[in-house]
């Protein structure tokens, strides 16, 4: 075998790898721990509690420290809901991205539980850890790095677009971008999801008009779009239950129709290679 071969093929098989990894951003403990993580969510005992302000906490969340049976992680905790800010802000929308990362095998969201707190309902979010968020990236001038993990960063990009698509996320900002060591990314604040006006179903938040310029879902894993073009109003209402409406999910389904014009589209101008990978 010549060296450009082997060269050629060990590269084939990383970017199989990276494809594979751009699936899988929460650690893959957590993943597979998933049930264990929303029951502890659910009972374990708070034993350290802060509620957070400022301009990066707006819906003044709680971070608290939980522990069961000698295991000890942090949380955070909501019950924003109404209006406080002049926008839409709702915990309920923290649990339904969270069944909708599952639905769609996703792996960008923390497990995201509904517990009572200081006797209210609201979300309970799993705490994970990251290098650093995307703010923090762009104020300290980080490079993304060469080679295969430039491929994985984008390739997280183009699937955080795709899942703020489809749920409506109009609040998705660079503070609640975090990015892994490995250069994986973690989505977390979606109490601003799951839009129904006219706004969010005559088009899609990325496109190539998003108001900073062009915004595309350019490469995206084909399970993940197999996943979208799966999705039924029941699959969903079994998946988030209460925590949406009716109109909310039926908004979700034309999204998922925008979404799917969208990915053929590009595939028309650029090719099935191009913008699906296994």
């Amino acid at each position: 075998m010549g060296r450009k071969t082997a060269l050629f093929l060990l590269s084939s098989l990383l970017l199989a790898g990276a494809g594979r990894l751009a699936f899988a951003q929460i650690p893959a403990e957590d993943i597979a721990d998933r049930a264990k993580w929303e029951e502890f969510l659910k009972t374990a005992n708070v034993i350290a509690e802060v509620q957070k302000t400022g301009s990066g906490a707006v819906t003044n969340p709680w971070e608290l420290t939980l522990e069961k049976d000698g295991v000890s992680r942090k949380a955070l905790w909501k019950d924003v809901s109404g209006r406080p800010k002049g926008f839409i802000d709702n915990w309920y929308y923290e649990i339904a991205a969270y069944e909708m990362d599952k639905l769609l095998g996703l792996n960008m969201v923390a497990p995201t539980v509904e517990r009572r707190y200081r006797e209210n309902r609201g979300s309970c979010q799993l705490w994970e850890s990251s290098m650093m968020d995307l703010l923090q990236k762009t104020e300290k001038n980080v490079a993304t790095p060469p080679g295969l993990k430039t491929i994985r960063w984008n390739r997280c990009v183009y699937l955080q677009r795709a899942f703020d698509n489809l749920i409506a996320n109009e609040d998705r900002h660079q503070q609640n971008i975090l990015i892994t060591e490995d250069w994986g990314m973690i989505l977390i604040d979606h109490s601003r999801s799951f839009r129904s006006s006219g706004k969010f179903t005559k088009d899609l938040i990325y496109t190539e008009r998003h108001r900073e310029g062009p915004k595309l879902m350019s490469s995206l894993p084909r399970a993940f779009v197999e996943n979208v073009k799966a999705l039924t109003f029941e699959k969903i209402k079994g998946a988030v239950g209460e925590y949406l409406t009716e109109d909310e999910i039926k908004a979700v389904l034309i999204r998922q129709g925008l979404i799917l014009k969208e990915i053929d589209r590009l595939i028309k101008l650029n090719g099935e290679a191009e913008v699906l990978y296994d």
